[in-house]
């Protein structure tokens, strides 16, 4: 499925082999990553890409990557989303923004796009996000959407050698 999201300021277009460098960057990023997964090795990077390069629809179940760049084709991160439950037309979105490029609102406008595409495309009733308690910058991006508050996951992740609590946030569209 050929994607090409356009806002204000951005375009949010499918995952090509040529993003490589940027998406290995993206998971490797201390930063970007601190409040989300340890670092992985490159080669479980690579393998995550081929997969993510695969032809994607809602019913397999993986996660759909796409890229966020400026109007000019400037690199600005990741987003997407997977669908948890095909019946309920529930999906779990999520997004990476580049360091150099986080603060000037484009998760923000990156994630609408796409849940005004997910909606028009699939009629998705429901999205859910999940994120760190503790990291503010994406619960404001949530919040900013129009996502509530739906409940406080307790000890849910051990990342960086202890375990932490996460919220889990949800925009229901009727």
């Amino acid at each position: 499925m050929d994607i090409a999201l356009y806002s204000d300021r951005l375009i949010v277009r499918n995952l090509q082999q040529q993003d490589w460098p940027n998406f290995l960057m993206m998971h490797q990023n201390v930063e970007v990553n601190q409040y989300i997964r340890e670092l992985a090795v490159e080669t479980e990077i690579k393998l995550t890409f081929q997969k993510r390069l695969a032809p994607w629809s809602l019913e397999t179940g993986q996660w759909l990557t796409l890229v966020v760049e400026t109007l000019d084709n400037q690199f600005v991160g990741l987003t997407g989303f997977y669908c948890q439950d095909l019946y309920s037309k529930r999906v779990e979105v999520g997004y990476l923004i580049a360091p150099n490029m986080q603060g000037n609102g484009y998760a923000t406008e990156s994630l609408q796009a796409v849940i005004d595409w997910g909606r028009l495309q699939f009629d998705i009733h429901k999205y859910v996000a999940v994120c760190e308690r503790v990291n503010l910058a994406s619960q404001k991006v949530l919040t900013n959407l129009g996502f509530i508050l739906e409940g406080k996951l307790l000890q849910h992740t051990y990342l960086h050698g202890k375990w932490v609590d996460d919220f889990q946030f949800g925009l229901i569209l009727d």
